[in-house]
């Protein structure tokens, strides 16, 4: 098989035949296209703007590699490549490989592996792959890509999705999806996969501008340099004299209604405390006015024009002192803004919520103990760093309706929520998503589409709102950090006997997700064991510090890692191998669970932890001899291992309604809410409906996450897709095979029961009528029906991660030798989905645990602003984890399904911890366990050791 890519014969030096000079062309895709860069323009800028959409902005600094395309042959990141460099070259983006009709051999091996999720970083990749050298197959011959070191190959393109073994998978043309398009359990390839792979499906910003109403307005935002300042007065005079600038929007412009940039279905659950642009700035960044004009490059430019005079305020940037009574109230009747935000615990102390609970008697508990571990954890910053950043384009359609394009998670409730702050009726909005890149929690938020539809309304015209990365590290939301105080205590035979926990949390400027999250944080991480006390003593504060979210795990990955550290430390000290004191601690199928409150909807509906236990211990005893003989001098290994327990759906409500209707042609067509970011919902959504219809995928047509579609959907957050929209899908599916049947039985003149669907038909005993006929048959009747799930009563997922590890006592480098995951995630609907989920997850888990960190200065500024400055897991970061799942089928989720999309996460630094605390005999307590943290603590060991051994 020959993939070589051959260049255009056309150079920077060469002249075209008649003697004229051709270097101001170049080739792209195989079009001739006249280089007209303007000065200072990127490659990728001038790609996308000959319709190249394939070509992704992920990084703006040659770090990400969505960008890549293939330039004579070699792959270069086109967003720090000159445009006016593309003059005499051959250029080949993704699109230019290879067709959805005709693939290139490299886009049919990503999609025959599966080696995309959301699928925004894959273009590049695929052209990454595409350009590799070439060796001979030693088998036959034949040229095939050089995987001789992958690692260095491949280092400059990220997947913050798959965790790379379905990449690696595709590289080396293996082959993981089953084309007979099956239903659950079937490892069914993703809908859009196909046009994944050839870079023509559509994420947020691949839209033609020519296909708007209007032509396309772009916006740049003015953001505060300040942590804690009042905005005096705002100076747009130069930038409306800018070239190309047509408006400067301003709080003069804006509504001052106050909302939460947080989306959930009961809005109360997230403090009001936002406006679309404030008097006041309480974090770096903070959005101050927004310049609109007629090129991003004009509204960039302008947007430095934009004069801001301020009155500096005193500011606090740290969670400890936030409820000192020296300390500035941010929001509040004592804040410089005066009024009052509903939901607030005290906003005189910046206190966003307080919860303080307890069952039984925790200090009776523990003095009885015979052990008690107290510790204090440390949690930090995590940026999300979904590829595709945060975007918005606003219209207004033939109708007078307002279109809002938006890379979301939560379509309705960003329609629901534009419609409140901005006075309209909820029907004279429409939200909708293309496919977006990527999600994790942070797309759960209205950040970009408040700013696209106001400037829409004061322009008339199509605006875009599109972040740029630095944005997004330095003014969007990022994981909570944490402070966590636990004590926990055993009797000797290994019972726990009390778990106790005093938590911060700091949500930033503003109280978007902090309540939730706290609350989340704190319930599964404590009930998944059983004790006869327990007492939760949690807040969450203001900061001047940017903004934390909704992120995967949702708190659970930070009160894990404090929890399953606590339970670790204490087996150890007892002598009890870690995974037998949790087996005999851990919850059973039938017990209640409990926190320091009881959740009467929660529920166990299947229970697999026992076996996911089962399952790491054994596969962590494997081979333990065999990687112990071939360590370097210098090197200790260690073996962690960690617990983890999510509810499957938020609590107190969260809603899905799906429509199924056949058409002519005897396909059915399936309506639902939710988005799909990577998630794999759109799959699973198909599978379903084939098996309730005995069918395949190919036989269902799926439209999805437009508020047009569907009376209402929560949206695709708390692991919900699968569990809530999926039962809705399942409900709509089984009402219209009822439909059918009783349709079908007419035709056939026979009993309903005797009718059986099968393919594209119905049958009964020799005699059939196919779906289209049954369609023909209803003349105008529509065959359609609906399901709805209201996301109560709840169920729970397990998960368990096992670590092999090495560590360089001498450096602090850490090597992951083993890394094993098990979960129940009820039946797998998609056996191959299900496992990538969970190996993102755990290369998240990695990036958090070893290698990520949200930098912020004193003054509350964040200083990682760009993707080199913040580690994000490349290709030879992750190993290849054994993933297995629990034998088990759910009560409460679809044909038996769990969801499995945040859970993987949230075990892996408390597994991480604890191999660490095995090779070398220190508790990490503070994350991210960098090489620096791990040599520092290894040098203070020995300072101690060597103190005590001199006394």
């Amino acid at each position: 098989m020959t993939i070589d890519i051959v260049p255009s014969p056309t150079t920077a030096d060469d002249a075209s035949a008649d003697g004229s000079d051709r270097r101001q062309e170049a080739t792209v895709d195989g079009r001739t296209v006249d280089v007209t860069a303007e000065p200072g323009q990127c490659l990728r800028t001038w790609l996308r703007d000959q319709g190249a959409y394939g070509v992704k902005k992920g990084c703006d600094g040659g770090d990400c590699g969505a960008c890549t395309v293939i330039v004579d042959g070699e792959a270069v990141h086109s967003c720090v490549y000159p445009a006016h460099r593309a003059a005499g070259r051959d250029i080949v983006t993704v699109q230019g490989l290879g067709t959805p009709e005709h693939p290139h051999p490299v886009q049919e091996q990503f999609r025959r592996a599966a080696g995309f999720q959301c699928g925004f970083c894959t273009a590049g990749m695929v052209c990454t792959v595409a350009s590799l050298p070439r060796v001979a197959d030693p088998r036959t011959g034949e040229p095939v890509i050089d995987t001789a070191d992958l690692d260095r190959t491949l280092k400059g393109s990220i997947c913050r999705c798959t965790g790379y073994r379905s990449i690696d998978d595709a590289v080396h043309g293996r082959t993981n999806i089953d084309d007979r398009a099956g239903g659950v359990g079937s490892a069914t390839g993703a809908p859009a996969a196909v046009g994944v792979v050839t870079g023509t499906v559509q994420y947020t910003m691949d839209v033609d501008p020519d296909e708007l109403p209007a032509p396309l307005l772009y916006a740049a935002v003015v953001r505060s340099p300040h942590p804690h300042a009042r905005v005096v007065r705002v100076d747009t005079a130069r930038a409306l004299d800018a070239p190309g600038v047509v408006t400067v929007l301003t709080r003069a412009d804006a509504p001052q209604t106050v909302f939460s940039t947080a989306q959930h279905e009961i809005e109360a659950d997230d403090p009001a405390d936002t406006r679309v642009f404030d008097e006041y700035v309480r974090f770096v960044g903070q959005r101050v006015a927004l310049v609109v004009a007629e090129s991003q490059r004009d509204a960039d430019r302008a947007a430095r024009l934009v004069a801001v005079e301020y009155e500096v305020l005193p500011f606090n940037t740290d969670p400890e002192l936030a409820d000192h009574p020296d300390v500035i109230a941010l929001h509040g009747p004592t804040s410089p803004g005066g009024g009052s935000v509903e939901g607030l615990a005290d906003p005189t102390r910046n206190l966003v919520m307080e919860l303080h609970s307890e069952v039984g008697d925790l200090q009776s508990a523990l003095a009885a103990s015979d052990i008690v571990e107290e510790r204090e954890f440390h949690t930090h910053r995590v940026s999300h760093t979904a590829l595709e950043t945060h975007g918005s384009i606003a219209w207004r359609d033939a109708g007078g309706r307002f279109v809002v394009r938006s890379s979301t998670q939560v379509p309705f409730l960003v329609r629901r929520t534009l419609a409140r702050v901005f006075g309209l009726d909820k029907d004279d909005v429409r939200v909708y998503t293309g496919r977006v890149g990527g999600g994790f929690g942070g797309k759960q938020e209205v950040l970009t589409e408040d700013l696209a539809l106001l400037a829409t309304m004061a322009t008339g015209r199509p605006v875009r709102v599109e972040f740029s990365r630095k944005e997004v590290l330095t003014a969007t939301t990022v994981r909570h950090p944490f402070r966590i105080r636990v004590r926990m205590g055993a009797t000797a035979d290994g019972t726990i006997t009390g778990i106790g926990v005093d938590v911060r949390s700091n949500t930033g400027a503003y109280g978007n997700h902090g309540p939730g999250v706290m609350f989340h944080g704190v319930g599964e991480s404590i009930a998944v064991y059983r004790a006869v006390a327990k007492r939760i003593d949690a807040d969450v504060v203001y900061t001047n510090t940017v903004p934390s979210g909704a992120f995967r795990g949702y708190g659970l990955s930070q009160m894990i890692f404090a929890i399953e550290s606590t339970v670790d430390e204490l087996a150890r000290r007892l002598g009890i191998d870690p995974l037998d004191f949790r087996r005999a601690n851990l919850i059973g199928a039938d017990d209640a669970m409990v926190a320091a409150h009881e959740e009467p909807d929660l529920l166990i509906g299947s229970y697999g932890l026992d076996e996911c236990v089962s399952i790491v211990q054994d596969a962590l005893a494997r081979d333990r001899a065999a990687d112990a003989a071939v360590l370097e001098p210098g090197w200790r290994m260690g073996e962690g291992s960690a617990v983890a327990m999510i509810a499957t759906v938020p609590p107190r409500g969260h809603h899905a309604h799906v429509a199924l209707r056949l058409d002519a042609d005897g396909v059915v067509t399936l309506d639902v809410g939710t988005a799909e970011f990577g998630n794999g919902t759109s799959t699973v959504h198909q599978q379903i409906v084939a098996t309730v219809l005995q069918s395949d995928t190919r036989r269902v047509r799926l439209r999805q996450s437009d508020s047009d579609l569907v009376p209402h959907d929560t949206g695709a957050f708390g692991s919900t897709g699968t569990v809530v929209a999926g039962r809705a899908t399942h409900a709509a599916a089984s009402a219209l095979a009822t439909m059918l049947r009783d349709r079908a039985a007419v035709l056939l003149s026979a009993p309903p029961a005797e009718c059986i669907l099968t393919g594209d038909r119905v049958v009964r005993g020799g005699s059939a009528v196919t779906l289209q006929e049954i369609a023909a048959a209803a003349d105008d009747d529509v065959i359609e029906a609906t399901g709805y799930w209201g996301g109560t009563p709840r169920s729970v997922a397990f998960n368990v991660q096992g670590f092999r590890v090495a560590v360089n006592e001498a450096t602090g480098e850490l090597r992951i030798l083993r890394s094993i995951h098990a979960a129940d995630a009820g039946v797998v609907v998609n056996p191959e989905q299900c496992r990538g989920q969970i190996e993102g997850g755990i290369a998240q888990g990695i990036g958090a645990a070893l290698h990520e960190i949200v930098r912020v200065d004193d003054a509350g500024r964040v200083v990682s602003d760009i993707l080199r400055q913040y580690h994000v897991p490349v290709f030879g970061d992750v190993p290849r984890s054994e993933i297995s799942f629990a034998r088990t089928s759910d009560v409460l989720g679809p044909l038996g399904a769990k969801s499995m999309s945040e859970s993987p996460f949230n075990p892996i630094a408390p597994a991480l911890a604890s191999a660490i605390r095995d090779a070398t005999g220190i508790r990490m307590t503070r994350t991210p366990f960098t090489r620096d943290r791990i040599h520092a603590a290894v040098v203070s060991r020995d300072a101690d050791a060597g103190a005590e051994a001199g006394a």
